[in-house]
């Protein structure tokens, strides 16, 4: 399916969508746009690919738990900030957004709190249905993500698929799908033709 029509059922759903070719060029459009204000951060690969943190750090106040030394204390900030930047675990064609959080504050973060957020998505988190959304988040991106995070659970060992352990380092606790933004809060979704992030 083309970004042009994942854009539109995005839109239908509510949201404010731009497009880009690349990374860079989304990097710059947020840079613009966010200046001046105070900028949280979910733990996102395709954030920290696109150097988002140190770039915005020149403009903006910025907070991540994956850059500060006391993450729970950029946890909690972060939860003030005006604006929140993070990516999602897999998007559906016809519009969901969808995301598996271990310690919640990235999905809280985009549930609730913030002026906006902003959902920076590379096109390799596509997938054609809800369901299959569902699937890419569990069997693909958290396996990733676990091995990533160097954690012990089957997953991580194998990289193969979620065995829904119950190892307590398990990283996928929750699982939010969003079918539009939630009320009273602005929500953005830049879309990019590049593979981004897990």
């Amino acid at each position: 399916m083309k970004l042009e029509t994942v854009k539109k059922n995005l839109e239908d759903r509510g949201y404010t969508v731009r497009l880009f070719p690349t990374g860079a060029e989304a990097a710059d459009y947020l840079e613009g746009a966010v200046t001046g204000m105070t900028v949280g951060f979910g733990g996102s690969v395709t954030l920290d690919a696109l150097g988002l943190y140190e770039r915005l750090g020149k403009r903006c106040k910025t907070i991540w738990h994956w850059k500060w030394e006391d993450a729970a204390a950029a946890r909690r900030e972060a939860q003030t900030a005006d604006i929140y930047l993070t990516s999602v675990n897999a998007l559906a064609e016809t519009g969901e957004l969808v995301n598996i959080d271990g310690a919640g504050n990235r999905v809280a973060s985009t549930l609730f709190g913030h002026k906006k957020v902003y959902f920076v998505i590379g096109r390799n988190k596509l997938a054609p249905t809800v369901d299959a959304a569902v699937w890419r988040a569990r069997n693909i991106a958290s396996p990733r993500n676990a091995q990533r995070l160097g954690r012990k659970t089957p997953c991580a060992v194998k990289g193969d698929r979620c065995y829904d352990c119950r190892s307590p380092e398990r990283i996928c606790r929750g699982l939010v799908t969003l079918w539009g933004p939630m009320m009273g809060m602005e929500a953005e979704v830049l879309l990019i033709d590049e593979d981004l992030g897990m």
